[in-house]
C-alpha cells in the first residue's frame, strides 16, 4: 500500500466530510452481528475520518487505529476530538507500528482500504492481518466496484479474497453487496468477512503459527503435517487411540505415515522443485537413497494405497524408501517441531524391521512394523475437523518457501509447475474398477442406480463418488456407486446425499458392495474393499486377513450393516465440519 499521500493529503477535508456524512450503523450493518459480543480489542485499517473508530468505541472496544495520512489522522482528531484514541501512522502490508505493539486482536476492520493495497502485495498484507488476528476472530473487508482513478487503486474482488483465505487456513463468513451510502449511483460495495477458525483447544493456534510464523530450513515441517491432514481426511481409521502413559493422544503406523511422504514428494521432485535452499535434485535430500526413492518415480499412485499389494519387482525398493523415509521424520520434522516446554510434538517409536513382506501387501500390520507416530489428541481432532481449511495453507506456504530457495538458487520457478507438483493425486483407476464391475453385473441384468432405482444399462450408466470428491477426495472402493448419468450430472452433482436420502438407498448401497466388491473371485478386489474402508472409515471395525469365513451369509450380512453406520457416521462429520450442501434425492419416478 503506497503512502496515502497525494490525494488524501490534498482533499483530506473532503473525504472526511463525505465519510462523515452517512452513519456508521448504516455503513457496519452488515457486520453487526459478527462483532464480539464482549468488550474486545480492535484494528481500524485506514481508518479514515475516524467514524468506524468512534462508533466501535461507542460500543464499548477499545480501538486501534490506523491511518497512513498525516492529512486524514488530524481531520480524525478534528471530528472526534473527544475519542481519546491514538491514531497510528502505519499501512499494509507492513503495519510495523501495529505489529510492534504486540496486541492481538478480536476483530480487523479494513473498510475501503482494499484497493489501496497492490495486487503483488496483497498475499503478505493478509498473512500479516491474520498474524495479528485471534483464533475465531473476523477481518471485515468493504471491496469498492469500480475503483477512481487518479488516487492509487486496484481492481478488487470478493473471490480474491476467498482465495487468499484459503490459502490462510481461514474461510469466508460472509459474502454480500449494497449501494454505495453516500449518494455516488455508479458505485457499489462488496461486503467480505473472513474468519478463522478456533476449536478452542490451542491446535489450530498452534498450527498456524507453525505453517506461518515456524522458522523452516526445508519444506519438511510443512510436508509432515499435510501427511497428517491426508491421513485424518481419508485414512482415519488408521489411527488407534493412545493408551498407557499418552491416554489424550492418537497413534498412526509409520510406515503409513512414511507412505503419504513418498507420495507428497514424488510429483515435486520429479519437476526437480527446491525443497531447502540449497536443494536440487535427489540426491541432496536425505531420504533419498541409491535403492529407494529414486526405483519408485514411475511407480503409479494406484499402487502406493493402504491395502494394495506391491508389483515383486518394487517390494525391495519401496521396502528401503520407507525406511529413508522413516529416518528424516524421526529425525528431523518430529524432532523439531516442539511444544514451548521442548517436548516433541509428535512423538516417534521406531522398531527393529525385518525384510519386506513376501506377498507385497500395504496392510496394517506390515505398516505398524516400522514403529508408532503420535498425535496429541486435540491436534488430530482439528486435522480432521479443519482439514479442509488446514491443507490450503499449507500448500500456499510451501508454494511461497519452493520460490524462496529458488530465488536463493538464483532459479525462477513456474507458478503452474509449482502448483501441478503440489497437487494431491487421488488415483483415478479405482473408477475404473468400479466401472468394469458395474459393466459386469449390467450384462447380467443385476445394476440399478443406488439412489433412484432406475434400471441400468450402457448408455446411462455413470460411477458416482458417493461423498463429492470436490469436498472429501476419496476414491476407495465402498464411496464409489453406480448411478443414473442423469441423476449423477444434473441432480446429485457435488452435493453431499442427505441422511434421508442415504437411509432410502440403503439397500441398493449394501447390494452393490455385495455384488461389485465382496461376492466375486477376485479375492484382491474383496481384500481391497474391505481394508480401504477399514482404513477410511473411522468407526469401522473389520475382521482382518482371510474374507472366506465373512462370507457366510449372517456375516456378510452383520459386515454390510457396520459398513453402512461408519458411512452414515461419516456422511454426518462432513456435513458438520465443512458445510457441503446436500442433496435432498432424485425427482421423478422412484423404483424400489
Amino acid at each position: 500500500m503506497t503512502e496515502r499521500g497525494g490525494w488524501y493529503e490534498t482533499h483530506a477535508a473532503e473525504a472526511a466530510a463525505r465519510y462523515e456524512s452517512v452513519a456508521a450503523e448504516q455503513i457496519n450493518a452488515w457486520l453487526l452481528d459478527l462483532l464480539p459480543t464482549r468488550r474486545a480489542v480492535v484494528l481500524d485499517v485506514g481508518a479514515g475520518s475516524g467514524r468506524d473508530t468512534a462508533w466501535l468505541t461507542s460500543l464499548g472496544h477499545e480501538v486501534i487505529a490506523t491511518d497512513p495520512s498525516a492529512a486524514m489522522r488530524a481531520q480524525a482528531r478534528r471530528w472526534h476530538p473527544d475519542l481519546g484514541v491514538q491514531y497510528l501512522p502505519d499501512r499494509l502490508p507492513e503495519l510495523t507500528k501495529t505489529f510492534r505493539t504486540g496486541i492481538s486482536f478480536d476483530f480487523i476492520l479494513v473498510n475501503a482500504v482494499w484497493m489501496h493495497v497492490a495486487p503483488a502485495d496483497r498475499k503478505r498484507a493478509f498473512r500479516k492481518l491474520v498474524t495479528l488476528l485471534k483464533p475465531g476472530g473476523v477481518i471485515a473487508f468493504t471491496l469498492r466496484e469500480p475503483i477512481a482513478s487518479g488516487r492509487d487503486m486496484h481492481p478488487v474482488s470478493g473471490a480474491e479474497i476467498e482465495e487468499l483465505a484459503r490459502q490462510h487456513g481461514a474461510f469466508v463468513e460472509r459474502r454480500s453487496d449494497g449501494a454505495d451510502l453516500s449518494g455516488r449511483t455508479l458505485l457499489r460495495w462488496e461486503q467480505v468477512a473472513v474468519r478463522v477458525p478456533d476449536d478452542g483447544t490451542g491446535a489450530l493456534p498452534l498450527l498456524r503459527h507453525i505453517i506461518l510464523n515456524d522458522d523452516k530450513s526445508s519444506t519438511y515441517k510443512l510436508a509432515l503435517l499435510r501427511v497428517i491432514c491426508r491421513i485424518a481426511g481419508g485414512a482415519a481409521g488408521s489411527a488407534v487411540d493412545g493408551s498407557g502413559d499418552d491416554p489424550d493422544s492418537v497413534t498412526l503406523p509409520l510406515g503409513l505415515v512414511a507412505l503419504y511422504w513418498i507420495r507428497l514428494f514424488k510429483p515435486l521432485l520429479s519437476k526437480d522443485l527446491p525443497q531447502s535452499p540449497e536443494n536440487r535434485g535427489l540426491a541432496r535430500l536425505g531420504f533419498v537413497t541409491p535403492e529407494g526413492f529414486p526405483r519408485l518415480m514411475d511407480v503409479p499412485d494406484i499402487e502406493l494405497r493402504f491395502g494394495m499389494r506391491v508389483a515383486e519387482d518394487r517390494r525391495r525398493y519401496l521396502h528401503r524408501a520407507l525406511r529413508d523415509v522413516r529416518k528424516t521424520i524421526a529425525e528431523m520434522p518430529a524432532k523439531h517441531l516442539t511444544f514451548h516446554d521442548g517436548k516433541p510434538i509428535f512423538p516417534v517409536e521406531r522398531r527393529r524391521l525385518g525384510i519386506a513382506r513376501v506377498d507385497g501387501r500395504l496392510d496394517a500390520p506390515y505398516l505398524w512394523s516400522f514403529g508408532g507416530f503420535s498425535i496429541p489428541r486435540h491436534l488430530w481432532r482439528a486435522f480432521q475437523r479443519y482439514n479442509v481449511w488446514i491443507e490450503p495453507a499449507l500448500v500456499a506456504e510451501w508454494a511461497r518457501l519452493m520460490h524462496r530457495y529458488a530465488t536463493t538458487q538464483e532459479r525462477k520457478l513456474d507458478n503452474a509447475e509449482v502448483a501441478r507438483g503440489l497437487e494431491w493425486s487421488e488415483p483415478g483407476p479405482a473408477v475404473d474398477v468400479s466401472r468394469r464391475r458395474a459393466v459386469q453385473l449390467l450384462d447380467q441384468g443385476l445394476l440399478r442406480c443406488v439412489w433412484s432405482g432406475v434400471k441400468l444399462h450402457n448408455g446411462n450408466l455413470d460411477i458416482d463418488h458417493c461423498f463429492p470428491r470436490s469436498a472429501w477426495p476419496c476414491s476407495d472402493l465402498w464411496n464409489l456407486m453406480p448411478a443414473s448419468r442423469s441423476v449423477n450430472q444434473h441432480q446429485k452433482r457435488d452435493k453431499l446425499p442427505a441422511d434421508l436420502v442415504l437411509r432410502q438407498s440403503k439397500d441398493r448401497i449394501a447390494k452393490w458392495w455385495e455384488r461389485g466388491y465382496v461376492r466375486t473371485e477376485n479375492r484382491i478386489l474383496a481384500e481391497q474393499f474391505t481394508l480401504e474402508a477399514s482404513a477410511t472409515l473411522p468407526t469401522l471395525d473389520l475382521p482382518a486377513g482371510n474374507l472366506d469365513g465373512v462370507l457366510a451369509e449372517a456375516k456378510l450380512h452383520r459386515l454390510l450393516e457396520d459398513m453402512f453406520s461408519a458411512v452414515s457416521l461419516q456422511r454426518l462429520r462432513l456435513s458438520n465440519d465443512q458445510q457441503i450442501p446436500e442433496w435432498e434425492g432424485p425427482t421423478g419416478r422412484r423404483h424400489p
